[in-house]
């Protein structure tokens, strides 16, 4: 599976946008499909999770602000982020993963595929 993201860019305080991934090679259905973000000094941080069920999880520093959804039609990842902070600034990352018990895991290093990341800058 090949990843590819789109959509970052700069946008005020109080903004959104919209981050999309898109797959090709193989059909996203049956993976667990994430996306992680990271700023210079820190670890990756899972934010998002949505597994083949389309059950999400998200980490408290977005849950109420981000949206993560799938459209398996377009082969297609997306990362609706609403009510933008400063402190959302980093570079985002989608990667697709399977784990076998069925519970996506929250560890970057651990997805199957991972993609080259986009950047996102709230000022």
């Amino acid at each position: 599976v090949q990843l590819v993201e789109s959509g970052g860019g700069s946008v005020q305080a109080g903004g959104s946008l919209r981050l999309s991934c898109a797959a090709s090679g193989e059909g996203i259905g049956r993976y667990c499909m994430a996306w992680f973000r990271q700023v210079p000094g820190k670890d990756r941080e899972g934010i998002a999770v949505i597994d083949k069920d389309g059950r999400t999880n998200y980490a408290d520093s977005v849950t109420g602000r981000f949206t993560v959804s799938k459209d398996l039609a377009k082969n297609t990842l997306y990362l609706q982020m609403d009510s933008l902070k400063p402190e959302d600034t980093a570079m985002y990352y989608c990667a697709a993963g399977l784990f076998s018990g069925g519970n996506c895991s929250s560890s970057w290093q651990t997805y199957n595929y991972r993609a080259q990341g986009t950047q996102v800058t709230v000022s």
